[in-house]
């Protein structure tokens, strides 16, 4: 059950080392409940991770709590060291080859695994876990299965589809040898300037909570039962813990400012849901609150997350964040980990992580008490995944099946994820469906760009720099819909700036957003293309691409940078825009389908079109958009608009400037909004000026189906 609290807020100034913070301690009026995981503790497990921390010396219990990237680390230094943990970033492969076969991500799993199982030195074998952000589907890893990001997810709002998106992903994953992915993120999003906004599922917390729980269990198998955990399924983390869809002005990494009670109600559901289900890993958020950046809130990780809450699985950093965190470096930092953080994201400076932290221990800065429970927590993770009798990734029944990555039955999943999240905002005339037998002009630069239609953190960190060669069995939506047309005798054209010989019967014209991930996609304003619009350069972000990948350009100055010129005049001149309104000019039927991570106002292009669809970031398989757009040969409905938004979609102009979701300004479209191609009211065609002069609800005003 969904807990919702009130809280006064009321801070208490407490001594670091090298400064003295207000820190947002416990309220006494806010009462976090237990979430009561369906992972039980297992006496054999605790008896085990205890005697296993008995034989480590205090350099090799902090080697377990370090996770380099395998840019920075060797496997002959895993040996070495002792090391725990690895990670592939993003844009990480191996040997530095964006299409690494899976033969040769199992070979890396097995050298990274026989080095940490090696005991000449004395030490005990202790198997390593490999950590990935699969949060997408395996999106690092050539021709794996693309599903649409959280965003579309939560427009289709279907927790069966999501416990079996968990599935497919966790048996690509295994299959490269790898133990554990970096997902599902739990943000709810109350800005969607912020560059995360496609990595949330809603505005609301209710979507979350209903959603979160079950990709975990798609993930990691049902607790209880004899898939969980087993050679088929991964570890899952919840992320980013706590309030990271929530900071001021949608800044990434910025300050959440809401009270306690407000956490708890808002952006704590997701974490209730996803430790109920027994997920293992929590991940804490770059953001602050109230000031106090989370990898140093001792409340809320150690008393809330592991007191309250009762999660008794590990906590780990995000890349570098406790860097971030006042008198902390990227290789110490005794705040965190007294903070409750038991395993550190440290790409690269981890050798002297480990020296640092060894000596703040032997200093007194840090309780060994709170390296053994790091420790223990990250051994009980271990032996829950079963990596002590799983063997060497190359034995186990998924690995090297070059059949899994891609999968027909995954590809499915994810084409019916794609039909599900689409969201239908406009159909003037009941234009759509459209009969598949007639002469098809697509166009815009979204319609044959996979790269596009699946966004940022796929195969590359940003998701730039990808061509449709690098996404072998995928779709394009235009290759969608040329299958679909041609197979029911009707003619395509793709043009991207809509040429054509002999007049279509109707345009398809695809655009949106291009490719962003974390704070380079932060925005100032939400109508579509503004920034971009800008002659300024954008101060929320670094330069593009910054080689270096921790880097954070803080705002220059307190506000968000001068008046921009009106965003609908700007917009007017755009490419998207112009083309559409060149088609209509011609008298030619025009549906709009918006590639976009987040809403944004596109009060131009709506204007501009007969009927619009919001198709999200819909991943590697364009056909399903096609199955939607197009009746069957027959003629009848192939598959209906079930999408609904799960975030408001705001108006534009200086009612789209806050681009936040709270309510305050009446949005264009309200959450929850959704046109089907017919309802109760089939025989009353939608007024094409209706969306413009008053609010809709999703009971009402659909189009007719012709």
């Amino acid at each position: 059950m969904m807990i919702f609290l009130r809280s006064a807020a009321r801070c208490c100034a407490v001594s670091l080392s090298l400064a003295t913070l207000c820190f947002p301690l416990a309220r006494a009026d806010v009462v976090w409940p237990a979430a009561d995981s369906l992972v039980p503790k297992d006496a054999v497990i605790e008896a085990r991770a205890a005697a296993l921390l008995e034989r480590l010396t205090l350099e090799q219990k902090v080697a377990q709590m370090v996770q380099p990237d395998i840019r920075y680390i060797t496997p002959d230094q895993v040996k070495k060291y002792r090391i725990g943990s690895i990670l592939n970033g993003g844009g990480a492969f191996p040997g530095e080859n964006k299409h690494a076969a899976v033969a040769e991500w199992v070979a890396l799993a097995d050298s990274f695994y026989d080095a940490s199982m090696d005991t000449t030195s004395g030490a005990p074998a202790i198997p390593i876990i490999w950590g990935t952000d699969a949060v997408h589907g395996h999106n690092n890893v050539f021709g794996a299965t693309l599903f649409p990001h959280n965003v579309g997810l939560g427009a289709a709002n279907d927790p069966d589809l999501m416990e079996r998106i968990g599935r497919a992903t966790a048996a690509e994953v295994a299959a490269t040898g790898i133990d554990w992915t970096f997902a599902p993120t739990v943000a709810v999003v109350r800005d969607v300037r912020w560059g995360r906004a496609y990595e949330g599922y809603s505005q609301q917390p209710e979507i979350v909570y209903a959603l979160a729980g079950r990709m975990v269990q798609g993930l990691q198998g049902v607790p209880a039962g004899p898939e969980f955990l087993d050679t088929s399924h991964i570890v899952a983390t919840a992320k980013h813990f706590i309030g990271d869809g929530g900071t001021y002005n949608g800044i990434d990494r910025g300050d959440t400012r809401v009270s306690e009670a407000d956490l708890l109600a808002v952006h704590g559901q997701g974490y209730i849901s996803a430790v109920h289900a027994g997920v293992q890993t929590v991940m804490v958020s770059y953001n602050s609150w109230q000031g106090v950046k989370m990898h140093g809130q001792y409340h809320l990780i150690t008393e809330v997350l592991k007191g309250s809450l009762g999660f008794d699985g590990l906590v780990v950093s995000d890349w570098d964040a406790i860097d971030e965190v006042q008198s902390c470096a990227k290789d110490r930092c005794s705040q965190a980990i007294n903070a409750g953080i038991d395993l550190f994201m440290v790409p690269d400076q981890w050798r002297t992580f480990i020296d640092n932290t060894v000596e703040q221990v032997r200093n007194g800065d840090i309780p060994e008490a709170r390296i053994d429970d790091a420790v223990t927590r990250i051994l009980r993770v271990k032996l829950r995944d079963g990596l002590f009798e799983k063997g060497r990734p190359s034995s186990r029944p998924l690995a090297n099946r070059v059949d899994v990555i891609g999968a027909p039955e995954h590809r499915a999943v994810a084409r019916e994820a794609v039909r599900k999240s689409l969201v239908l905002l406009k159909n003037d005339h009941g234009l759509l469906p459209l009969k598949p037998h007639m002469n098809v002009l697509v166009a815009g630069d979204g319609a044959d760009s996979i790269s596009k239609q699946t966004g940022g953190w796929t195969l590359t960190w940003q998701g730039t720099q990808n061509t449709n060669a690098d996404f072998p069995g995928a779709t394009s939506i235009y290759e969608g819909i040329r299958q679909v047309v041609t197979a029911a005798g009707g003619t395509v054209v793709l043009s991207e700036q809509g040429n054509y010989r002999t007049k279509p019967n109707v345009a398809i014209v695809v655009f949106g957003e291009n490719p962003y991930a974390e704070w380079h996609g932060d925005i100032r304003y939400i109508d579509f293309r503004a920034a971009d619009t800008s002659s300024e350069i954008d101060v929320l972000r670094p330069l593009p691409e910054s080689p270096d990948r921790g880097a954070w350009l803080q705002p220059r100055g307190p506000g968000r940078g001068p008046a921009m010129p009106d965003p609908a005049a700007a917009a007017a001149n755009e490419p998207d825009v112009k083309l559409l309104q060149k088609l209509r000019r011609s008298g030619i039927p025009v549906v709009a389908v918006f590639l976009n991570g987040r809403p944004r106002a596109i009060t131009p292009e709506l204007e501009a079109s007969d009927a619009f669809v919001v198709a999200w970031l819909p991943g590697s398989e364009g056909e399903g958009v096609a199955d939607v757009l197009f009746r069957k040969a027959g003629g009848s409905v192939n598959y209906d608009f079930t999408g609904k938004l799960s975030y408001a979609w705001p108006r534009g102009g200086e009612h789209g400037a806050p681009g936040d979701q709270s309510g305050s300004v009446a949005p264009l479209f309200p959450y929850g909004f959704g046109l089907t191609y017919c309802n109760r009211h089939c025989d009353a065609p939608l007024s094409r000026n209706l969306w413009q002069t008053k609010p809709l609800l999703t009971s009402q005003n659909m189009p007719a189906s012709r």
